[in-house]
């Protein structure tokens, strides 16, 4: 795969806008091999055919964003738009895959008998951005919620271990939000949480400026040695040094190591339905 033609920038111009979301500057974090593929090999390379867990994930997602469009916003109709969403990809079989939808209509009902329909979000899917330095991050909120004159990020988790509230605290994205949406909407936002709908627990961090501020400085650490790799990946392509695999359990998981011998030698593939089974990575 070849490198991209660079863009020649004018003397004394100041460096373009490094445009990034959470996932991607993870993505860099994590293995900047991976990254390469993602994001700058051309053409893309083809990615492995989408797991159950995200099918799952994302017919959960989509369901709990289309119930507030719903004239009767009640948890019966919640589970009904699981059935609607449902995505029969990556399961072991269709026995597997109805037994999924089951378990999800009934998580969707539960958790939403603790949601209040009638205080509509001050978001729901929202895309939030925010511009530091020479770094533009832009991400998308799963739910907004305005309590108390504060404004609320809430991430909706599926896997099957619910998440800690040390997981809310650390998480890069949801500061990132945080961040974002306070800058936005210029209004308080220091807590994030994460909803894990199959068992209706809930992990909250109550952030502070100054450690929304640390997030955003991580960020835009990560972004200066992305950029730095992109523009050597310009030059010269995947002769690169920049770009070296991270081999580890990660690496049965990723939808690229079909193109990554170093990755394929770490270990075996995991199957399309693993995560119902273990838990899978965040």
């Amino acid at each position: 795969m070849s490198a991209q033609p660079s863009q020649g920038e004018l003397p004394g111009m100041p460096a373009p806008l490094y445009a990034a979301s959470p996932s991607k500057l993870l993505a860099f974090l994590d293995c900047p091999r991976r990254y390469r593929l993602q994001y700058l090999d051309r053409p893309a390379p083809e990615k492995r055919r989408q797991r159950a867990h995200t099918s799952l994930g994302n017919a959960v997602h989509n369901a709990l964003r289309d119930w507030w469009d719903l004239p009767e916003r009640t948890p019966a109709a919640g589970a009904g738009l699981v059935d609607r969403a449902w995505i029969d990809v990556g399961f072991r079989d269709g026995q597997q895959s109805r037994e999924w939808r089951e378990r999800m209509r009934a998580a969707v009902s539960a958790y939403l008998v603790d949601v209040d329909p009638v205080r509509q979000p001050a978001g729901i899917e929202r895309t939030v951005s925010f511009v530091s330095g020479d770094l533009r991050m832009s991400g998308r909120v799963d739910r907004l919620d305005d309590r108390d004159g504060e404004l609320v990020v809430v991430d909706y988790k599926t896997s099957r271990v619910p998440p800690t509230d040390d997981d809310a605290r650390t998480s890069l994205a949801l500061g990132l939000y945080a961040a974002a949406v306070w800058k936005m909407f210029r209004r308080r936002t220091l807590r994030v949480e994460l909803h894990h709908v199959p068992s209706g627990t809930v992990a909250a961090h109550e952030h502070t400026p100054e450690s929304l501020t640390r997030k955003v400085e991580q960020a835009r650490s990560i972004a200066r040695d992305a950029r730095r790799a992109d523009l050597d990946f310009i030059e010269l392509g995947e002769a690169s040094a920049l770009f070296p695999p991270r081999p580890g359990p990660l690496c049965g998981w990723c939808d690229l190591r079909a193109h990554c011998p170093e990755g394929q030698a770490a270990g075996p593939e995991k199957s399309d339905w693993a995560a119902l089974e273990e838990r899978a990575p965040v």
